[in-house]
């Protein structure tokens, strides 16, 4: 190889190195005693493989709800009652479409579905965030990793109708994650409305 050669590829790699995230940066500033962007994620101080969740991921799914949720995902990919990423989530949310939305927790830069709670809470969309974005994606049975979901009640198109025992499965499934996503909804007080 032409030391020209080498010398692209050396510049390339460094300015990959120079454009890392911010989760990499505050995973390297954590253990030094400075502020880090993203906590430990779900799984226990052993479990070197849980996603590390930002810290304005709330509120967060716990292991339970988040297999109920994934459960929920998949059976509504099947019957695509679901919409994938950002663009096509907040499209929906402003066409008036009701659901759950489902945002990951692992996002970098989080600013990418920070505009999402706002959005969902002036429509009265429950959100829930799930630690792994990469979890998400498998559960809607695609390769690529999704950074939010929109789990529709109703499918979009007529043609794409459930059968009558998936339907209620799927009902019955929705219904549970919905109650539990709304009782882990953070509540916000009106300061003007105290006495």
């Amino acid at each position: 190889r032409t030391s020209d050669t080498v010398r692209r590829r050396r510049e390339r790699h460094c300015r990959r190195r120079k454009a890392r995230s911010w989760s990499c940066f505050a995973a390297e500033t954590e253990g030094l005693g400075q502020v880090g962007i993203l906590t430990r994620g779900m799984g226990s101080e052993k479990d070197e493989a849980a996603p590390r969740v930002a810290v304005i991921a709330k509120p967060l799914a716990d292991s339970k709800l988040t297999k109920k949720i994934y459960k929920l995902i998949k059976r509504a990919a099947k019957a695509k009652q679901v919409k994938r990423g950002v663009k096509e989530v907040v499209k929906a949310i402003r066409k008036k479409n009701k659901g759950v939305v489902v945002l990951a927790g692992n996002i970098s830069p989080i600013d990418v579905i920070s505009h999402l709670p706002v959005l969902c809470e002036d429509a009265d969309i429950p959100y829930i965030y799930v630690p792994s974005k990469e979890d998400l994606g498998a559960a809607a049975q695609t390769k690529r990793p999704t950074s939010c979901m929109l789990v529709l009640t109703e499918a979009a198109k007529k043609d794409n109708k459930m059968s009558g025992e998936d339907e209620k499965k799927f009902k019955e499934e929705y219904d549970t994650v919905l109650k539990k996503v709304k009782a882990s909804e953070m509540v916000f007080s009106n300061p003007s409305t105290r006495q």
